[in-house]
């Protein structure tokens, strides 16, 4: 086979191959998705990237908190009524729910209204303490009613799915693929990793991770994955400083400051990519006690400070 691009029936993903596999890509939820599929027929890693392309962008449409279609927009502009969900949505907010009670309610997805203040990028500068406690009263899942059938969200608040849902995204497109191949494949949505399995000639999929104190690929941390979900939550690109202090983008929803003493970057190995998601996010909202969570969930794990 040659390494020639071949496009994609979607017109925006490209599909060639890569060494020894297929290497499919398309951009959605502002990240370039990757799916790696071990050695088959192109007719069949055609149709696999496809399934990931439609379903990575049915969910991006569905629940990004940019278009103003979509049940996110619904929810965040219903002036206090209560909105009708879905099965999906309602497991979704669900998930939120749990997260929120497990992470001692530092995991809230009422928290993204705080990037209005919060600008992390070049000669950004840190909110006026006015503006923090003006908007600490817009936060807080606890104000919201969840029932098995509606959602009711204040008027001044709004919620956002960004913390989980490109690892949901890669879980339901491993999901997919799996009732479509036997096969190995590996999934890379931003960084967000699923593998399903080893590779037909045995080998493991390499997965390579960024230190924030060593960036050059030669000295990027490789490890062998055989099956599983990985992430990584940091602020080594989102952060501003401040009198010499740097403030990383991860907020606390209690204080609407920066978490004290958090590390530069939590990188978690589980059983799927939502669970390594929420772990590695728990993680950097523990602060300086960060380690010392993750020791207590049994999994694979890199921190740096």
């Amino acid at each position: 086979m040659d390494n020639s691009i071949i496009n994609n029936p979607t017109q925006q993903a490209t599909l060639r191959m890569a060494d020894d596999h297929w290497l499919g890509e398309f951009p959605a939820m502002a990240s370039t998705c990757q799916v790696l599929i071990d050695e088959c027929p192109l007719d069949l890693a055609k149709k696999l990237l496809n399934y990931c392309y439609v379903e990575a962008r049915r969910i991006e449409s569905k629940f990004s908190r940019y278009r103003k279609d979509n049940i996110i927009y619904a929810i965040n502009h219903s002036n206090e009524n209560a909105i009708q969900l879905d099965d999906e949505t309602l497991s979704l907010l669900q998930f939120a729910d749990r997260c929120y009670q497990l992470s001692e309610k530092k995991f809230d997805i009422t928290s993204g209204v705080l990037r209005q203040i919060w600008r992390f990028t070049e000669n950004s500068t840190a909110p006026s303490e006015k503006s923090i406690n003006a908007y600490k009263k817009r936060v807080g899942w606890h104000k919201t009613q969840l029932t098995n059938k509606t959602f009711n969200l204040p008027g001044d608040m709004e919620i956002d799915f960004g913390g989980i849902g490109k690892e949901y995204a890669v879980d339901r497109c491993a999901a997919i693929l799996s009732k479509h191949t036997s096969g190995s494949f590996a999934l890379n949505f931003g960084g967000d990793i699923y593998v399903n399995q080893a590779r037909q000639n045995g080998n493991f999929w390499k997965i390579g991770i960024e230190s924030p104190t060593e960036i050059q690929p030669q000295k990027m941390k490789i490890i062998s994955l055989a099956n599983g979900g990985m992430a990584t939550s940091g602020s080594t690109k989102r952060y501003l400083i401040k009198n010499g202090k740097r403030f990383g983008h991860i907020l606390n929803p209690a204080t609407a400051m920066p978490i004290e003493n958090a590390p530069l970057s939590v990188t978690v190995i589980a059983e799927n990519c939502t669970q390594a998601g929420m772990l590695a996010t728990f993680a950097m909202l523990n602060g300086e006690n960060a380690e010392n969570f993750l020791q207590q969930q049994a999994v694979r794990y890199w921190v740096y400070r």
